[in-house]
């Protein structure tokens, strides 16, 4: 009786054993059988574009797999991201995605849960907001600009992009400093800035890279920045922080997700792949070229820091009444 139970443990074993095995082949396998396709929700040639192609080449070299970029762009990066909620969740289908992710499910009527729908992977790279002005500007300092503002509520103006996470950084500096602009809404950043350049505008908050050119020229003044530390290659404008609003930070962070249901084996290997690329020196200095830090939070600390950005935005949109158009 002892000797059949032992049998049967050893088969039982073995079964097991045979199982995990080809668990573990096929998942080991899910790159190399297929190409591993990263959607951007946005115009081809944007930053994050850039950005996803950037990795996309340097992974395929590095593991020997094949990763492309596709562009799904339209109804403010929900086409994109519905797709991917949609995919197999084997690892072949991602969503990289700014950080106005969180923000855009709660505008506006979608068939997916930003929360629940996918599974977080990374954190790649990161840029500060900030808050500018056209060089011919009266105004020198944040302190100039928002003293401005609260002595004559709502005649200055200032541009940013509707419906997306700049929109909500800006209220909740604004709900934080206690002033009031007339709040220009675009579709986008570019032309928000055209319409600095333009002096159309008082003044813009917007990202980093999108303003770095014409910060590098002069045309634009930044005011302060976004990030907990000032920029390298602007040490002479002062943070949020720094400016009297203590704590105050403000970034747009660039995000790897794949569709829920995704196996933990196969989450942890994109991440262990993304995160080996942002030391390469090509990528760094690739990203120091349009602003970007390498940030590389994965896991549950990335999930953690979606959920947090999902309920903050979510309660200042509320306060805010910030609509989608």
């Amino acid at each position: 009786m002892n000797v059949s139970r032992r049998r049967l443990s050893a088969i039982a074993l073995a079964v097991l054993v045979g199982a995990a095995a080809l668990v573990s082949a096929s998942s080991d396998a899910f790159a190399q059988t297929g190409t591993i396709r990263i959607i951007v929700p946005y115009p081809a040639g944007g930053g994050i574009d850039v950005v996803g192609r950037l990795f996309a080449h340097q992974i395929s070299a590095a593991q020997g797999v094949t990763m492309v970029v596709e562009d799904r762009p339209g109804a403010a990066t929900i086409i994109g991201t519905d797709f991917v909620s949609r995919a197999a969740p084997d690892g072949n289908t991602l969503l990289l995605v700014a950080n106005s992710f969180v923000v855009a499910s709660q505008l506006r009527p979608v068939n997916y849960d930003a929360i629940k729908s996918f599974v977080p992977i990374c954190s790649l790279t990161a840029t500060p907001s900030l808050l500018a002005v056209n060089k011919a500007s009266p105004f020198h300092t944040l302190a100039d600009l928002v003293e401005a503002a609260r002595a004559q509520p709502n005649k200055l103006t200032i541009a940013s992009t509707i419906g997306a996470a700049l929109q909500v950084t800006y209220e909740m500096f604004r709900m934080r400093a206690n002033f009031s602009m007339t709040f220009v809404s675009f579709p986008g950043t570019p032309p928000a800035v055209t319409a600095l350049l333009g002096g159309h505008v008082d003044a813009i908050y917007t990202d980093y890279p999108t303003v770095l050119p014409h910060l590098k020229s002069g045309a634009v003044r930044a005011l302060a920045v976004g990030s907990r530390t000032r920029m390298e290659t602007f040490q002479d404008v002062p943070t949020f922080d720094e400016s009297g609003y203590k704590g105050f930070e403000a970034e747009i962070w660039y995000g790897l997700f794949a569709p829920a249901g995704t196996p933990v084996d196969v989450t942890a290997r994109l991440a262990k792949w993304f995160t080996a690329a942002l030391p390469d020196a090509d990528v760094k200095a690739r990203l120091a070229a349009q602003g970007l830090r390498p940030v590389g939070l994965c896991g549950a600390s990335f999930a953690d820091q979606v959920r947090k950005d999902y309920d903050e935005f979510g309660r200042v949109i509320h306060v805010a009444n910030i609509k989608a158009e």
